[in-house]
């Protein structure tokens, strides 16, 4: 478990597991509404040189960040609004991987879809309102993690 005292610190990991990210990643992030899944998911874009605003993509659903903006292609996904597993086909999602990374924010849409060497990051309460980080590692991230 790794605890994140802050937005900022959200932020500061989410920078940090930027310098990880190669293309075909896949970053699934869950916890609660509020939990700060956007704020690591703002992390990392900046982490990857995007200096904009980064909204959460919960109407659209994805938005795509490409280079010269950032280092290597992202796609931001939220999937809280999908009701229907036939929708995420629509999104080519699987397709987008093959030169993108994607962070996505409701992953558990994806049932039993969500690919096997994703990242899985869990964010949830800790103590004093800090934010507690727990990750399930495939063997892909192996080498790579924990971020430094």
């Amino acid at each position: 478990m790794i605890v994140l005292e802050s937005p900022e610190h959200t932020e500061a990991f989410g920078v940090r597991l930027a310098a990880l990210l190669r293309p075909g990643d896949v970053v699934a992030l869950s916890g609660d509404l509020g939990a700060g899944k956007t704020t690591l998911a703002r992390g990392l874009l900046r982490g990857l040189g995007f200096e904009g605003d980064v909204a959460s993509p919960t109407f659209p659903l994805v938005i795509a960040y490409e280079p010269p903006a950032t280092r290597l292609p992202i796609w931001h996904v939220d999937l809280y609004r999908i009701e229907n597993p036939g929708e995420i086909a629509e999104l080519g999602l699987g397709d987008a991987r093959l030169d993108a990374a994607l962070v996505v924010e409701w992953p558990e849409r994806l049932g039993a879809a969500l690919w096997p060497d994703a990242l899985r990051l869990r964010i949830g309460s800790a103590e004093a309102g800090a934010r507690a980080l727990t990750a399930e590692v495939p063997a892909a991230w192996g080498e790579r993690w924990p971020p430094r």
